[in-house]
């Protein structure tokens, strides 16, 4: 089956970046397509024999109602994976980096920079909301964001089921921006307060065993797989290919990172494949 993703998000996002780094790992890449040419790649790619099977497409500031139509219309081809990445950034962080370039702001709606980009934001709302995957650049640098796309669309580890990330943090050093579900273990006893603990962290044996040995973790993590049971399938069967999952507690050190390390476990022998990260571990 043909992969292909379409590409949109705010002008300074990232979106000639994303282009770049999916070429790097071996995508058809056709950067600033116009809408009304998405289908006619599409049939190119189709054609029996055709070489191409993973194509990414990067849209522009058109109508996007047309490009919502577009995709519409491709998810109905049963040949074709079609998926749907948005990346944003917050409104500082866009100006500075057109501020940084000296580049041009491309919509024409608004009269000063900040004016443009508000303008843009409004109108690619419904866009936004259709994507599959949403993707907040405003704290990754170009090598962060080559890792983060890495991990979705490395053509190797493409795969017809749900694809999960799951990113332990810490509360006190901000909440991540782009994730589905998240959840709050302060609740847990915290290996913090035990001298013997405090400068280690979940990934190592002394703090798992301090957390999974208590009455109440257990029963946590109990509930947990239940959830995922009941809605992993249904999400898979709503069409959806990526859900990213957080799990906090104050610093990200302890508590986070064990459950983190056991839900992608969970999540492993549920069949849906599971990538962990530890944002605050070192903090």
């Amino acid at each position: 089956m043909a992969e292909f993703l379409i590409i949109g998000g705010y002008s300074g996002a990232g979106r000639s970046e994303a282009a770049k780094c999916l070429e790097d790992l071996g995508w058809f890449v056709i950067d600033n397509l116009p809408t009304e040419l998405v289908s006619k790649v599409a049939e190119l790619a189709l054609v029996k024999g055709s070489a191409t099977s993973n194509i990414a497409l990067v849209v522009g500031a058109g109508s996007p109602e047309a490009t919502i139509k577009e995709i519409d219309h491709l998810g109905d081809r049963k040949t074709l994976n079609v998926r749907t990445l948005f990346l944003t950034a917050n409104i500082e962080t866009l100006i500075k980096r057109y501020e940084e370039t000296r580049r041009r702001h491309p919509f024409k709606d608004g009269d000063g920079l900040a004016e443009k980009i508000k303008s843009e934001i409004d109108e690619l709302k419904e866009l936004r909301g259709f994507a599959d995957i949403e993707l907040d650049t405003t704290d990754l640098n170009v090598h962060d964001l080559s890792s983060r796309l890495a991990e979705l669309f490395t053509i190797e580890s493409t795969a017809t089921t749900l694809q999960t990330r799951i990113v332990s943090f810490g509360f006190k050093h901000g909440v991540p921006k782009d994730v589905d579900l998240l959840l709050d273990c302060r609740f847990l006893p915290n290996p913090h307060w035990e001298e013997n603990l405090r400068e280690l962290t979940g990934e190592d044996t002394q703090v798992r065993e301090f957390l999974l040995q208590k009455q109440i973790s257990i029963q946590f993590l109990t509930h947990l797989e239940s959830m995922l049971q009941l809605i992993m399938p249904a999400y898979q069967d709503e069409g959806k290919s990526y859900l990213s999952l957080a799990i906090g507690c104050t610093g990200g050190k302890h508590r986070s990172v064990v459950i983190a390390n056991e839900l992608k476990g969970v999540l492993n022998s549920l069949g849906f494949g599971a990538s962990v990260s530890h944002r605050d571990i070192e903090k």
